[in-house]
């Protein structure tokens, strides 16, 4: 079984990734993109809101499409459904990113295979925030309660 949470994978995004770009990230408040871009902001991490409308987001500039984007990319962050996510897994490939993070409830098994076959770091069905919280969870354990990875 292939582990689409792998935790080096999650480590090195959230550790050593600078510049995500956040597919389907708009100016609408209530979405789940809107509140996790602004997380990665407060986390240091540049953000790149991907969207049709391309509009300025959180203070950043934003663009119609991945390809549309003139500097690299470390992660493109997705907020799309299963169903139509793993055409950015393909276009993070194309742009030579490095990794590629699909959000909660996001699966794309084939997606996740092109990407890792391509060298891209993957994690599917998970969400900074959750692992971000799990780390001050683990943190905060005894030593022989902490979790592996």
């Amino acid at each position: 079984m292939t582990d689409f949470q792998d935790s080096a994978a999650v480590t090195y995004m959230l550790d050593d990734c600078q510049v995500w770009a956040v597919v389907g990230l708009s100016g609408s408040t209530h979405r789940d993109a809107y509140h996790i871009a602004a997380l990665l902001k407060r986390r240091g991490k540049r953000i790149v809101p991907v969207h049709p409308s391309a509009r300025t987001v959180l203070g950043e500039q934003g663009y119609a499409t991945l390809a549309d984007i003139p500097f690299p990319v470390d992660v493109v962050d997705v907020f799309r459904r299963s169903d139509t996510a793993g055409q950015y897994a393909d276009e993070a490939i194309a742009i030579g990113a490095k990794a590629v993070w699909f959000q909660l409830g996001v699966v794309d098994e084939a997606a996740f295979a092109r990407a890792t076959a391509a060298g891209l770091r993957m994690v599917m069905d998970t969400c900074p925030a959750i692992e971000w919280s799990n780390r001050i969870v683990d943190a905060n354990r005894p030593d022989s309660q902490r979790t592996a990875g």
